[in-house]
């Protein structure tokens, strides 16, 4: 029988805040263990909770940006269970009233643009970290990520396929750092996903187990652990076995999902409403002054970009995957008026320096190799004529290791583009009598040997030659009488 997947995800996503959410300690990543530690976040006993105000507006930010309505009034609650990880012995989570519900996301995926409805969004606060295996047998505790601000984003089953899944937290990720509010890095665990999967009989509405799996930090370990899954589960089914609610982690290295514990229920953490913290209500003024400073999002830039600049839908896409690779665009664009040719210099040669030197890597690009400045002034030396694209291309690459301006560099290694015609004519007349045969098989009709003949030209004039200056009189020379 052919199965299809129904699938859902959970993502936590960290806020970039300077303190924790209820307490005044740094969230700052990389600290010593439990450097970033207070009463407060270890959970010592008659300390009380404070909410960060900061949490509740990028949670509002968040909830706008995805069309969610915004619960006038939410409760915060204890979410009851015991780990190393966890020192109060509950999460201080939201549950019955969560401040965003009812939401929804669009993402575009081979042409066709997809809709994900959220369930919820809710604040809550992080646990901290199990270190196992660092001193032998035993296993130590880093409470320095306790009472980091989170945001749980969960979609509705909305998702038929792991690409869906990819384009969908790529969709979401983008958004929160438009709107400053995470910054996406899957690596330091500021963007985390978790994904529930069933398989049900291809056309059923009825649905199947559902499968929770952990351990998620790249988008591309979120799709390969739900094929994964979906092979899986659909094996066992055709072979006549039974799924059972658990939960899965994904080995990476293996290339597997692995069984680690049964499923819990909400039940099973017994919620209440925290008797430390009062009912969240929020004015109307303040939602709708937030929503006043909403910034512009990844989709309304994109279809900026296509009005504005004439972009391709590619190379709009690409820009604005990224708000600092928009932002650098725009930059560039500001300094020099041709975004086509900036923006394929942005996605070829910039994208793959980035990608070798690891800095794609970094969510957001504070020291680009080359500034926006630079990179517009090299577009402006061969709109002028000064330079060619060939020569442009060992410009660029001389940028990268020197801050020199490409102007600089041009004129300190003599690369400006011959433009003279005369100096043109005369390089391509000794380039005529040296190639008599390859002149002759092109009056005979072979129009192949035109380009090796333009080449042969370069090379006489080291690459500096006006390429159509040089076109333009090899062509008239090339037809006129022999």
């Amino acid at each position: 029988m052919n199965y299809e997947p129904v699938i859902g995800l959970e993502v936590h996503a960290q806020m970039l805040t300077a303190s924790k959410i209820f307490c005044g300690c740094s969230t700052q990543f990389g600290r010593e263990p439990n450097a970033n530690t207070c009463p407060v976040c270890c959970g010592f006993p008659g300390v009380l909770p404070v909410l960060n105000k900061k949490v509740v507006e990028f949670a509002i930010k968040a909830g706008l940006a995805t069309h969610c309505e915004i619960t006038r009034s939410s409760i915060l609650a204890r979410k009851n269970y015991f780990y190393p990880d966890l020192p109060k012995g509950y999460q201080i989570s939201q549950y019955e009233l969560p401040i965003c519900r009812n939401g929804y996301i669009d993402f575009e995926l081979n042409g066709v643009t997809k809709r994900v409805r959220l369930t919820r969004i809710h604040m809550e606060e992080d646990a901290g970290k199990n270190i196992h295996d660092a001193h032998g047998d035993s296993s130590l505790v880093d409470l320095n990520r306790a009472g980091v601000p989170l945001l749980e984003i969960v979609s509705e089953p909305d998702m038929g396929a792991s690409g869906e899944a990819g384009a969908y937290l790529r969709t979401l990720r983008a958004i929160l750092q438009f709107l400053g509010v995470c910054d996406g890095n899957m690596e330091e665990g500021s963007f985390r996903c978790d994904a529930n999967i069933s398989v049900r009989p291809a056309g059923s509405e009825t649905l199947g187990t559902k499968i929770e799996i952990k351990n998620l930090n790249s988008f591309r370990a979120v799709e390969r652990a739900l094929e994964f899954e979906i092979a899986r589960q659909s094996e066992i089914l055709n072979d006549g076995g039974m799924l059972v609610q658990e939960t899965r982690l994904w080995d990476e290295h293996r290339g597997e999902t692995r069984s680690m514990r049964s499923k819990e229920s909400a039940h099973d953490y017994r919620y209440f409403p925290d008797p430390d913290l009062l009912p969240l209500v929020i004015p109307e003024s303040w939602i709708d002054e937030i929503r006043a400073g909403l910034p512009e999002l990844p989709a309304a830039r994109r279809q900026r970009f296509l009005a504005q600049y004439g972009l391709p839908p590619y190379d709009a896409e690409l820009l604005t995957s990224r708000k600092d690779v928009a932002d650098y665009f725009e930059s560039a664009v500001k300094l020099h008026n041709n975004p086509k040719a900036l923006s394929n210099w942005v996605v070829g040669d910039l994208f793959r320096v980035l990608k070798e030197r690891k800095f794609d890597e970094q969510l957001y690009i504070e020291n680009w190799p080359i500034a926006a400045a630079q990179l517009a002034e090299l577009v402006q030396l061969i709109d002028q004529g000064k330079i060619n694209g060939k020569i442009a291309k060992s410009v660029f690459e001389a940028m990268l290791d020197d801050d020199k301006r490409p102007q600089q560099i041009v004129r300190d290694k003599g690369l400006e583009q011959v433009s003279d015609l005369g100096s043109i004519e005369a390089a391509i007349n000794q380039v005529l009598a040296a190639h008599a045969k390859q002149v002759e098989q092109y009056r005979a009709g072979n129009e192949k040997v035109f380009g090796f003949i333009v080449g042969q030209i370069m090379k006489a004039t080291q690459g500096k030659a006006n390429p159509q200056s040089v076109n333009e009189i090899l062509r008239k020379k090339l037809t006129a009488a022999g």
